[in-house]
């Protein structure tokens, strides 16, 4: 794609960016345009497609082009692709119901990301306060069987939902501090001091007493 000479300027200005926040200050000032956050996408980097994200038309996010931008992402390393992942489902994908109504038809898609989304949107939705969907028992029922299935981007998402399930559901607290036990996953992992660890029955125990549950 052949770029504006708004969207180089942009790229150029973005190589002295090392702040989230910087790209948000960036994204309120352009707002919504489609047409650039293309032309920023195709640059093929991180901070671009970061940036490109938050200035995307949720109406022009059809199925398809989901799927075209999560195939771009797949070509990301690791660490980025989650970044973006992460970032297209906070800023885009949950602000729109029809998307939401695809996100929730992805718990058995093929592609790792789609399935991170599904879940990490589980959780999300309780991590914020809403109200916990009628689907619960279902969600632990598939995380007991399957979550060391998965790969690991995967596996972590299905870990939050059972974490924050958890905490804000004090009738399923129990089991889902034994996903943690039974699986044994983060059991040995380091975090920095001040940061919850992601072995569930210390992700529980925590996050239950900063909220009082």
């Amino acid at each position: 794609m052949t770029l504006s000479a708004t969207a180089k300027n942009l790229i150029s200005q973005i190589t002295h960016v090392d702040k989230l926040g910087d790209l948000r200050k960036m994204a309120a000032q352009i707002k919504k345009e489609h047409q650039l956050a293309e032309e920023l996408w195709s640059a093929q980097l991180l901070f671009p497609r970061l940036l490109a994200i938050l200035i995307m038309d949720p109406k022009q996010l059809s199925s398809d082009v989901i799927d075209r931008l999560i195939v771009n992402i797949e070509q990301h390393p690791m660490n980025e692709r989650l970044q973006l992942t992460d970032w297209l489902m906070a800023n885009q994908l949950t602000k729109n119901k029809k998307v939401i109504e695809l996100i929730e038809s992805w718990k058995q898609s093929t592609s790792a990301l789609k399935r991170r989304i599904f879940w990490y949107y589980q959780g999300r939705l309780r991590w914020v306060g809403q109200k916990p969907p009628a689907n619960t028992e279902k969600l632990l029922s598939s995380i007991e069987k399957n979550i060391l299935k998965e790969p690991e981007e995967v596996g972590w998402a299905m870990n939050f939902t059972a974490a924050w399930i958890g905490i804000f559901q004090p009738e399923y607290r129990d089991r889902c501090a034994d996903i943690g036990h039974n699986t044994g996953l983060y059991k040995d992992e380091i975090v920095a001091r001040g940061c919850t660890p992601n072995f569930l029955p210390k992700f529980i125990e925590i996050e239950t007493k900063k909220r009082g549950l």
